[in-house]
């Protein structure tokens, strides 16, 4: 079985099997779950101090945040953005 591998921003990678939602972080549910993971060691910071863009929820319970927005990691996911190897300097 072959998994796809999204580039979420700065040359960062995760397994596109694994992906359960990619939701922007402006809301108030999405940063409690964000401070949830943080407290318990399963955040996975990408952003490199950069602005969060996307919250990246995977199966095995860890979020990810991405300086990318939620679209732009669709749109990889799927395979319709042309440059996925830029760095999106938003």
């Amino acid at each position: 079985m072959q998994s796809k591998l999204i580039n979420i921003g700065f040359g960062n990678i995760v397994a596109g099997g694994r992906v359960v939602a990619v939701v922007k972080p402006e809301s108030s549910p999405i940063k409690r779950i964000i401070q949830e993971a943080r407290d318990t060691g399963r955040l996975v910071d990408a952003t490199y101090g950069r602005r969060t863009r996307a919250v990246i929820v995977m199966d095995s319970n860890h979020i990810v945040l991405s300086p990318v927005q939620p679209e732009t990691v669709a749109h990889r996911a799927v395979g319709k953005d042309k440059d996925t190897e830029k760095i999106d300097e938003e």
